[in-house]
């Protein structure tokens, strides 16, 4: 067992460094994950909008491509915590990424099948995959070096999650969308000269080469992981207690973070996959256009990881949650009182202010909870479930007012939550005796 002073962590020095010594090859590997589980994330909003083009489907039935990837995070990560806690974080994440291959070449069989189903089980598949990464990845980083700067070493290592989303999204925007958009007018006319089944094909074929390109790097990405030797302490092979999930019954603070970690992913993913039903519905702009767009919020949000990862060191980072959200606030009542370009550019500045809200809420979260990281950061993990709940109410809430822009109240009322946590949260932590403090045996 180690000793509780940061010089006998590895990767800790005398000044914080967030980069743990010794390790600094196995780091940029777990991060390059981020990229990629970022880069599948965002492809997914250019599906929603081709699967309905190439399928024939209404908005409601599109977004089941959302419901497929995010209900699979509600499902594999408890299963996934328990896996590591047998096995470890390398047997955790090699397993996350072959399952996230997987999913990602089984859209090869799915389009020669030529039907909606098979696309949603390859995507469920690849959320499976996802989830497993994120449940392992997100407390192995926080956890690999000095637990002082944990916060600022996984908002680093998520810095690398947006330019992953933006890469998904000019990925599908080029190879994906094809830029036709027929008018009423030409499918009747394709129809009649029996065409158009045909058209509808070529545009589902549109989506394989990059998830079978995809699903191919990943592979290879495995194998360089495969390779690397991981710490000790941070590896099953301790023989040590794993914890329990009974004992996080005791932790308040994980479990107000996987509280207000729903409400804050349902709205991130909210806010993104109605943004271009958004620009469609109050103004002129094409397809296209309206994904380069949707690239801007991206933008900005890794923009706002990379600006404020190092005010983490003068501002405690919880109350940067708290600021960042009320400002989301005011961002999202702008977009619901001036709908149209305006208000998507309000909308894209509001990504900034979201970038650091899900990694900060994640490792304030699981500190202090020692043996039980694995498990604590399983539940926040499956807390993104609410990304498959938050955007179809949003949706439920545009139809019955008539107004797309009015689904976004939803949303500014999750910040109120989110602000709420970032003010206050750290009060939970009053009355708990912090595991690491005792034996700091996963740091």
């Amino acid at each position: 067992m180690q000793t509780t002073t940061h010089t006998s962590n590895p990767g800790s020095t005398s000044g914080g460094s967030i980069f743990p010594a010794g390790q600094t090859a196995l780091f940029c590997l777990i991060t390059a994950v981020f990229f990629f589980w970022g880069m599948s994330n965002n492809l997914s909003d250019i599906l929603v909008q081709q699967f309905k083009k190439s399928f024939e489907l209404s908005l409601l039935q599109a977004q089941f491509v959302q419901t497929a990837v995010f209900l699979a995070y509600g499902t594999m990560a408890i299963p996934a915590a328990l896996f590591m806690r047998r096995f470890g974080y390398k047997a955790g994440i090699l397993t996350g990424l072959c399952v996230f291959a997987t999913g990602t070449l089984l859209f090869w069989p799915a389009a020669i099948i030529g039907q909606y189903a098979p696309f949603l089980v390859a995507l469920f598949a690849a959320g499976c995959g996802q989830s497993i990464l994120e449940t392992a990845c997100n407390p192995f980083i926080a956890q690999l070096g000095d637990p002082s700067t944990s916060e600022r070493r996984l908002n680093f290592s998520q810095a690398f999650n947006p330019p992953g989303t933006i890469t998904g999204v000019l990925v599908g925007v080029w190879f994906i969308f094809s830029g036709i958009e027929k008018k009423s007018d030409e499918i009747a006319n394709m129809k009649a000269a029996g065409t158009y089944v045909a058209y509808l094909h070529s545009e589902t074929l549109r989506v394989v080469p990059t998830y079978v390109v995809l699903g191919t790097v990943l592979l290879l990405l495995a194998f360089l992981i495969s390779r690397m030797k991981f710490p000790a302490h941070l590896d099953a092979a301790s023989g040590e207690d794993q914890g329990s999930f009974a004992a996080l019954l005791h932790s308040p603070h994980l479990l107000l973070a996987v509280f207000v970690q729903f409400f804050n992913i349902g709205t991130q993913i909210g806010v993104w996959s109605t943004f271009i039903p958004y620009l469609k519905a109050y103004t002129s702009v094409s397809e296209k256009s309206a994904g380069y767009l949707l690239t801007g919020n991206l933008i900005a949000f890794g923009l706002g990881r990379i600006v404020s990862t190092p005010l983490m060191r003068f501002i405690r980072p919880t109350l940067m949650v708290g600021i960042y959200a009320t400002i989301n606030i005011v961002l999202m009542s702008i977009c619901i009182l001036h709908p149209g370009l305006v208000g998507a550019y309000f909308m894209i500045a509001s990504s900034f202010f979201m970038s650091i809200l899900f990694p900060t809420i994640f490792a304030s979260g699981v500190k202090g909870l020692g043996r039980n990281t694995k498990l604590g950061g399983s539940l926040i993990v499956m807390a993104i479930v609410g990304g498959a709940i938050i955007p179809p109410l949003m949706g439920a809430i545009s139809r019955s007012t008539g107004h797309v822009a009015e689904g976004y109240w939803l949303p500014a009322g999750c910040f109120a939550l989110v602000a709420a946590y970032g003010f206050f949260g750290d009060r939970s932590r009053n009355n708990v005796v912090l595991e690491d403090v005792q034996t700091a045996e996963v740091f």
